[in-house]
């Protein structure tokens, strides 16, 4: 993966896998996808841009490398709601939650060090709170 332009910013959504269970995977995918926005802010921004612009230069990237795995990743999830291993939930806004939620972290960095003080370090409390929202999402009885 990492030989694309989309390079690293797929390998988190490579490693969900039907291995560990779907809660486990689930979670440990939030935890990757907020790592990658700590660890890489400016690339979030700039891929986040891209997408504001309509992607003019990685288009054929998202149509021949994300798409197929963002399909791949949708029919996990799907088969675990069929076999009641999950709530009924929606496989692709599931993940969109899951990027919107973990992105806003390096997109919105500005507006958060307002919002939070610039000293405060966002993650220990952003990664508790995602665990938990996801976590309860997770649980829940349709």
């Amino acid at each position: 993966w990492s030989a694309t332009p989309l390079g690293s910013w797929l390998v988190p959504l490579v490693a969900l896998e039907q291995g560990a269970g779907p809660r486990r995977e689930i979670l440990d995918y939030v935890e990757r996808k907020l790592t990658m926005s700590r660890q890489l802010p400016r690339e979030s921004r700039l891929f986040a841009n891209e997408i504001l612009q309509g992607a003019p230069r990685i288009a054929p990237e998202l149509e021949s490398h994300l798409k197929p795995l963002f399909e791949e990743k949708c029919a996990v999830i799907a088969g675990w709601v069929a076999a009641g291993k999950l709530p009924a939930l929606d496989p692709e806004h599931l993940i969109f939650s899951i990027w919107a939620t973990t992105q806003h972290y390096a997109d919105f960095e500005a507006q958060a060090q307002v919002l939070l003080g610039p000293e405060t370090d966002p993650e220990p409390r952003a990664a508790a709170h995602l665990r938990a929202m996801f976590g309860a999402l997770l649980e829940a009885k349709a």
